[in-house]
């Protein structure tokens, strides 16, 4: 199993990113997956998730500035992350929550930095 993260980068306050996590040997559509991240410093922290049923969800401080979503043709989850903030600077990591909510499979992380 491989989760592959992309799309992170150098951006100013107030612009977009899309992160991409490409996921072999596991499907999206019938997993659980999420969205972590770890800023300089800082524990990692949750930041979004979406269920095999479709159902999402975001900590308070990201909320109605990222969405997650998936792509099932492409065996795929994003999170479009708009409206980003200095404080969003971290190393973004995707992975799959199991039916026990541990976690057993992550990315490598894809680096995102806001300036401001």
């Amino acid at each position: 199993v491989q989760l592959v993260e992309s799309g992170g980068g150098l951006v100013q306050a107030g612009g977009s990113l899309r992160l991409s996590c490409s996921v072999s040997e596991l499907i999206v559509a019938v997993n659980d997956m999420d969205w972590y991240r770890q800023a300089p410093g800082m524990q990692q922290e949750l930041v979004a998730g979406i269920a095999r049923g479709g159902s999402t969800w975001y900590t308070d401080s990201v909320r109605g500035r990222f969405t997650i979503s998936r792509d099932f043709a492409k065996n795929t989850v994003y999170l479009q992350m708009n409206s980003l903030k200095p404080e969003d600077t971290a190393v973004y990591y995707c992975a799959r929550r199991t039916s026990w909510g541990m976690y057993d499979y992550w990315g490598q992380g894809t680096s995102v930095s806001v300036s401001s």
